[in-house]
Protein backbone atom coordinates (compact mmCIF):
# COMPACT_ATOMS: atom_id res chain seq x y z
CA UNK A 1 0.00 0.00 0.00
CA UNK A 2 2.82 2.37 0.96
CA UNK A 3 4.78 1.39 -2.16
CA UNK A 4 1.81 2.33 -4.35
CA UNK A 5 1.55 5.74 -2.73
CA UNK A 6 5.30 6.24 -3.01
CA UNK A 7 5.28 5.43 -6.73
CA UNK A 8 2.36 7.81 -7.30
CA UNK A 9 4.15 10.54 -5.39
CA UNK A 10 7.35 9.95 -7.37
CA UNK A 11 5.41 10.18 -10.68
CA UNK A 12 3.79 13.44 -9.58
CA UNK A 13 7.14 14.90 -8.52
CA UNK A 14 8.72 13.83 -11.82
CA UNK A 15 5.90 15.50 -13.80
CA UNK A 16 6.27 18.72 -11.80
CA UNK A 17 10.01 18.73 -12.44
CA UNK A 18 9.48 18.31 -16.21
CA UNK A 19 6.89 21.09 -16.24
CA UNK A 20 9.23 23.37 -14.32
CA UNK A 21 12.05 22.61 -16.79
CA UNK A 22 9.77 23.39 -19.73
CA UNK A 23 8.78 26.67 -18.10
CA UNK A 24 12.39 27.73 -17.59
CA UNK A 25 13.88 30.31 -19.97
CA UNK A 26 15.63 28.85 -23.00
CA UNK A 27 19.36 28.30 -22.78
CA UNK A 28 21.81 30.38 -24.77
CA UNK A 29 22.06 28.03 -27.77
CA UNK A 30 18.34 27.34 -27.81
CA UNK A 31 17.51 31.03 -27.55
CA UNK A 32 19.88 31.86 -30.40
CA UNK A 33 18.28 29.20 -32.60
CA UNK A 34 14.82 30.50 -31.75
CA UNK A 35 15.87 34.05 -32.56
CA UNK A 36 17.38 32.98 -35.89
CA UNK A 37 14.16 31.18 -36.87
CA UNK A 38 12.06 34.20 -35.93
CA UNK A 39 14.41 36.52 -37.80
CA UNK A 40 14.31 34.29 -40.89
CA UNK A 41 10.52 34.23 -40.82
CA UNK A 42 10.38 38.01 -40.53
CA UNK A 43 12.82 38.36 -43.43
CA UNK A 44 10.75 35.99 -45.54
CA UNK A 45 7.56 37.89 -44.73
CA UNK A 46 9.26 41.15 -45.63
CA UNK A 47 10.54 39.82 -48.95
CA UNK A 48 7.07 38.46 -49.75
CA UNK A 49 5.52 41.82 -48.97
CA UNK A 50 8.08 43.65 -51.10
CA UNK A 51 7.53 41.25 -54.01
CA UNK A 52 3.77 41.76 -53.76
CA UNK A 53 4.16 45.55 -53.71
CA UNK A 54 6.58 45.41 -56.68
CA UNK A 55 4.14 43.19 -58.62
CA UNK A 56 1.22 45.55 -58.01
CA UNK A 57 3.37 48.54 -58.92
CA UNK A 58 4.44 46.86 -62.16
CA UNK A 59 0.82 46.02 -63.07
CA UNK A 60 -0.16 49.64 -62.48
CA UNK A 61 2.67 50.79 -64.74
CA UNK A 62 1.61 48.34 -67.45
CA UNK A 63 -2.02 49.46 -67.35
CA UNK A 64 -0.94 53.10 -67.19
CA UNK A 65 1.23 52.65 -70.29
CA UNK A 66 -1.62 50.87 -72.10
CA UNK A 67 -4.05 53.65 -71.24
CA UNK A 68 -1.55 56.29 -72.36
CA UNK A 69 -1.04 54.58 -75.73
CA UNK A 70 -4.81 54.28 -76.25
CA UNK A 71 -5.32 57.96 -75.36
CA UNK A 72 -2.54 59.04 -77.72
CA UNK A 73 -3.88 56.98 -80.63
CA UNK A 74 -7.56 57.84 -80.19
CA UNK A 75 -6.88 61.44 -79.18
CA UNK A 76 -4.49 61.97 -82.09
CA UNK A 77 -6.98 60.37 -84.46
CA UNK A 78 -9.75 62.69 -83.24
CA UNK A 79 -7.47 65.74 -83.40
CA UNK A 80 -6.10 65.05 -86.88
CA UNK A 81 -9.55 64.47 -88.36
CA UNK A 82 -10.98 67.53 -86.59
CA UNK A 83 -8.13 69.70 -87.91
CA UNK A 84 -8.61 68.34 -91.40
CA UNK A 85 -5.15 66.78 -91.61
CA UNK A 86 -6.77 63.36 -92.10
CA UNK A 87 -9.90 63.01 -94.21
CA UNK A 88 -12.64 61.62 -91.98
CA UNK A 89 -14.63 60.59 -95.05
CA UNK A 90 -12.16 57.74 -95.52
CA UNK A 91 -10.83 57.18 -91.99
CA UNK A 92 -13.87 58.17 -89.87
CA UNK A 93 -13.57 59.87 -86.49
CA UNK A 94 -13.58 58.33 -82.99
CA UNK A 95 -16.50 60.46 -81.81
CA UNK A 96 -18.52 59.48 -84.88
CA UNK A 97 -17.64 55.80 -84.37
CA UNK A 98 -18.90 56.01 -80.78
CA UNK A 99 -22.13 57.61 -82.00
CA UNK A 100 -22.55 54.85 -84.57
CA UNK A 101 -22.11 52.16 -81.90
CA UNK A 102 -24.65 53.91 -79.68
CA UNK A 103 -27.07 54.01 -82.62
CA UNK A 104 -26.50 50.30 -83.30
CA UNK A 105 -27.37 49.32 -79.75
CA UNK A 106 -30.25 51.77 -79.40
CA UNK A 107 -31.96 51.50 -82.80
CA UNK A 108 -30.60 48.23 -84.18
CA UNK A 109 -29.37 47.55 -87.71
CA UNK A 110 -30.96 46.87 -91.07
CA UNK A 111 -30.53 43.12 -90.37
CA UNK A 112 -31.98 43.11 -86.86
CA UNK A 113 -30.89 44.05 -83.35
CA UNK A 114 -27.18 44.60 -82.82
CA UNK A 115 -26.85 42.10 -79.95
CA UNK A 116 -28.23 39.46 -82.31
CA UNK A 117 -25.48 40.26 -84.82
CA UNK A 118 -22.84 39.92 -82.09
CA UNK A 119 -24.42 36.69 -80.87
CA UNK A 120 -24.40 35.19 -84.37
CA UNK A 121 -20.72 35.94 -84.97
CA UNK A 122 -19.70 34.74 -81.50
CA UNK A 123 -21.70 31.55 -81.92
CA UNK A 124 -19.99 30.77 -85.23
CA UNK A 125 -16.55 31.59 -83.83
CA UNK A 126 -17.02 29.58 -80.62
CA UNK A 127 -18.31 26.51 -82.44
CA UNK A 128 -15.45 26.70 -84.91
CA UNK A 129 -12.96 27.28 -82.10
CA UNK A 130 -14.13 24.24 -80.12
CA UNK A 131 -14.31 21.94 -83.16
CA UNK A 132 -10.96 23.05 -84.56
CA UNK A 133 -9.27 22.80 -81.16
CA UNK A 134 -10.63 19.33 -80.44
CA UNK A 135 -9.70 17.86 -83.81
CA UNK A 136 -6.35 19.65 -83.80
CA UNK A 137 -5.37 18.24 -80.41
CA UNK A 138 -6.45 14.68 -81.27
CA UNK A 139 -4.71 14.62 -84.64
CA UNK A 140 -1.63 16.46 -83.39
CA UNK A 141 -1.12 14.03 -80.54
CA UNK A 142 -1.94 10.99 -82.70
CA UNK A 143 0.51 11.92 -85.45
CA UNK A 144 3.11 12.98 -82.90
CA UNK A 145 2.96 9.49 -81.39
CA UNK A 146 2.89 7.65 -84.72
CA UNK A 147 5.80 8.59 -86.97
CA UNK A 148 4.64 6.31 -89.81
CA UNK A 149 1.20 7.91 -89.93
CA UNK A 150 2.73 11.38 -89.74
CA UNK A 151 4.96 10.69 -92.74
CA UNK A 152 2.04 9.28 -94.75
CA UNK A 153 -0.30 12.23 -94.11
CA UNK A 154 2.37 14.95 -94.22
CA UNK A 155 1.95 15.98 -97.90
CA UNK A 156 -1.84 15.97 -97.69
CA UNK A 157 -1.82 18.22 -94.62
CA UNK A 158 0.56 20.62 -96.34
CA UNK A 159 -1.61 20.77 -99.47
CA UNK A 160 -4.79 21.54 -97.50
CA UNK A 161 -2.95 24.11 -95.41
CA UNK A 162 -1.76 25.85 -98.59
CA UNK A 163 -5.30 26.39 -99.94
CA UNK A 164 -6.30 30.07 -99.52
CA UNK A 165 -8.89 30.33 -96.76
CA UNK A 166 -11.18 32.58 -98.78
CA UNK A 167 -11.35 29.85 -101.43
CA UNK A 168 -12.34 27.33 -98.75
CA UNK A 169 -14.99 29.76 -97.56
CA UNK A 170 -16.45 29.99 -101.06
CA UNK A 171 -16.47 26.20 -101.37
CA UNK A 172 -18.23 25.83 -98.02
CA UNK A 173 -20.88 28.40 -98.95
CA UNK A 174 -21.54 26.70 -102.31
CA UNK A 175 -21.82 23.33 -100.55
CA UNK A 176 -23.74 24.29 -97.40
CA UNK A 177 -25.49 27.58 -98.20
CA UNK A 178 -25.30 30.86 -96.29
CA UNK A 179 -26.36 29.53 -92.90
CA UNK A 180 -24.30 28.77 -89.81
CA UNK A 181 -22.43 25.70 -91.10
CA UNK A 182 -19.98 27.26 -93.61
CA UNK A 183 -18.82 29.91 -91.12
CA UNK A 184 -18.25 27.30 -88.43
CA UNK A 185 -16.31 25.11 -90.86
CA UNK A 186 -14.12 27.98 -92.03
CA UNK A 187 -13.39 29.04 -88.45
CA UNK A 188 -12.64 25.42 -87.50
CA UNK A 189 -10.17 25.04 -90.38
CA UNK A 190 -8.29 28.19 -89.36
CA UNK A 191 -8.12 27.05 -85.74
CA UNK A 192 -7.27 23.44 -86.59
CA UNK A 193 -3.92 24.08 -88.25
CA UNK A 194 -2.69 26.37 -85.46
CA UNK A 195 -3.57 23.89 -82.72
CA UNK A 196 -2.53 20.83 -84.74
CA UNK A 197 1.01 22.00 -85.45
CA UNK A 198 1.53 23.07 -81.82
CA UNK A 199 0.15 19.79 -80.42
CA UNK A 200 2.27 17.80 -82.87
CA UNK A 201 5.43 19.70 -81.94
CA UNK A 202 4.60 19.51 -78.24
CA UNK A 203 4.46 15.70 -78.40
CA UNK A 204 7.75 15.59 -80.32
CA UNK A 205 9.43 17.85 -77.72
CA UNK A 206 8.75 15.55 -74.74
CA UNK A 207 11.86 15.05 -72.59
CA UNK A 208 13.18 11.61 -73.56
CA UNK A 209 14.73 11.06 -70.13
CA UNK A 210 11.37 11.52 -68.42
CA UNK A 211 9.75 9.27 -71.02
CA UNK A 212 12.31 6.50 -70.50
CA UNK A 213 12.10 6.77 -66.72
CA UNK A 214 8.31 6.35 -66.85
CA UNK A 215 8.71 3.23 -69.00
CA UNK A 216 11.36 1.81 -66.65
CA UNK A 217 9.00 2.31 -63.71
CA UNK A 218 6.44 0.14 -65.49
CA UNK A 219 4.03 2.79 -66.76
CA UNK A 220 1.62 1.57 -69.42
CA UNK A 221 1.28 3.33 -72.77
CA UNK A 222 -1.90 5.07 -71.64
CA UNK A 223 -0.24 6.19 -68.40
CA UNK A 224 2.74 7.55 -70.35
CA UNK A 225 0.42 9.52 -72.63
CA UNK A 226 -1.69 10.81 -69.76
CA UNK A 227 1.01 11.67 -67.20
CA UNK A 228 4.04 12.49 -69.36
CA UNK A 229 3.18 13.34 -72.96
CA UNK A 230 -0.04 15.34 -72.49
CA UNK A 231 1.29 17.60 -69.67
CA UNK A 232 4.34 18.33 -71.81
CA UNK A 233 2.28 19.06 -74.93
CA UNK A 234 -0.26 21.09 -72.96
CA UNK A 235 2.13 24.05 -72.77
CA UNK A 236 2.31 24.16 -76.57
CA UNK A 237 -1.43 23.62 -76.99
CA UNK A 238 -2.45 26.37 -74.57
CA UNK A 239 0.03 28.75 -76.19
CA UNK A 240 -1.69 28.16 -79.54
CA UNK A 241 -5.14 28.95 -78.11
CA UNK A 242 -4.19 32.59 -77.54
CA UNK A 243 -4.07 33.22 -81.28
CA UNK A 244 -6.53 30.46 -82.26
CA UNK A 245 -9.66 32.30 -81.15
CA UNK A 246 -8.61 35.38 -83.09
CA UNK A 247 -8.44 33.20 -86.20
CA UNK A 248 -11.85 31.72 -85.33
CA UNK A 249 -13.32 35.23 -85.35
CA UNK A 250 -11.55 35.92 -88.66
CA UNK A 251 -13.05 32.76 -90.16
CA UNK A 252 -16.55 33.65 -88.98
CA UNK A 253 -16.35 37.24 -90.23
CA UNK A 254 -14.86 36.26 -93.61
CA UNK A 255 -17.60 33.68 -94.03
CA UNK A 256 -20.23 36.33 -93.26
CA UNK A 257 -18.67 38.72 -95.77
CA UNK A 258 -18.85 36.01 -98.43
CA UNK A 259 -22.51 35.30 -97.73
CA UNK A 260 -24.73 35.55 -94.63
CA UNK A 261 -28.09 36.69 -93.31
CA UNK A 262 -26.78 38.03 -89.99
CA UNK A 263 -23.49 38.79 -88.28
CA UNK A 264 -20.83 41.47 -87.85
CA UNK A 265 -19.19 40.48 -91.12
CA UNK A 266 -22.43 41.19 -92.96
CA UNK A 267 -22.63 44.63 -91.31
CA UNK A 268 -19.04 45.36 -92.36
CA UNK A 269 -19.84 44.32 -95.93
CA UNK A 270 -22.97 46.51 -95.93
CA UNK A 271 -21.05 49.50 -94.54
CA UNK A 272 -18.34 49.00 -97.13
CA UNK A 273 -20.92 48.98 -99.92
CA UNK A 274 -22.40 52.25 -98.60
CA UNK A 275 -18.96 53.93 -98.23
CA UNK A 276 -19.58 54.14 -94.49
CA UNK A 277 -16.23 53.98 -92.63
CA UNK A 278 -17.99 54.61 -89.31
CA UNK A 279 -19.88 51.33 -89.60
CA UNK A 280 -16.72 49.46 -90.61
CA UNK A 281 -14.64 50.79 -87.71
CA UNK A 282 -17.48 50.39 -85.19
CA UNK A 283 -17.80 46.69 -85.96
CA UNK A 284 -14.01 46.29 -85.99
CA UNK A 285 -13.81 47.69 -82.46
CA UNK A 286 -16.56 45.36 -81.28
CA UNK A 287 -14.72 42.38 -82.77
CA UNK A 288 -11.50 43.49 -81.04
CA UNK A 289 -13.33 43.78 -77.70
CA UNK A 290 -14.79 40.27 -78.09
CA UNK A 291 -11.35 38.81 -78.80
CA UNK A 292 -9.86 40.53 -75.74
CA UNK A 293 -12.64 39.17 -73.51
CA UNK A 294 -12.14 35.60 -74.71
CA UNK A 295 -8.36 36.00 -74.46
CA UNK A 296 -8.83 37.02 -70.80
CA UNK A 297 -10.83 33.84 -70.17
CA UNK A 298 -8.25 31.65 -71.94
CA UNK A 299 -5.47 33.19 -69.87
CA UNK A 300 -7.31 32.37 -66.63
CA UNK A 301 -7.93 28.79 -67.80
CA UNK A 302 -4.26 28.44 -68.72
CA UNK A 303 -3.16 29.58 -65.27
CA UNK A 304 -5.52 27.08 -63.67
CA UNK A 305 -4.42 24.14 -65.83
CA UNK A 306 -0.70 24.96 -65.63
CA UNK A 307 -0.58 25.78 -61.92
CA UNK A 308 1.58 22.67 -61.38
CA UNK A 309 4.34 23.95 -63.69
CA UNK A 310 7.11 25.87 -61.90
CA UNK A 311 8.08 29.19 -63.39
CA UNK A 312 11.18 29.13 -65.56
CA UNK A 313 13.92 31.67 -64.98
CA UNK A 314 12.75 33.96 -67.78
CA UNK A 315 9.22 34.09 -66.33
CA UNK A 316 10.52 34.72 -62.81
CA UNK A 317 12.69 37.59 -64.02
CA UNK A 318 9.61 39.32 -65.46
CA UNK A 319 7.65 39.29 -62.20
Amino acid sequence: MHSTNDSGSNGLISGLEQASQAARPLGGAEQALHDRIASGQQSLDERTRQASVAFRRRKLKVWGARLAIAVIIIGGWQLFTAMGWVDKFFYAQPSGIWNRLWDYFENGTEFGSYPDQIKTTMQEALYGFLIGTGIGIVMGVALGLNRFLAEVLDPFIKVVNAIPRIVLGSIFIVAFGIGLTPKVLLAAVLVFFIVFFNAFQGVREVDRNVLNNAKVLGASRWQVIRHVIMPSAMTWILASLHSAFGFAIVGAVVGEVLGAQQGLGLLIKSAQGNFDPYGVFANMFVIAALVLIVEFVIERVERRLMAWRPKVQSETALV
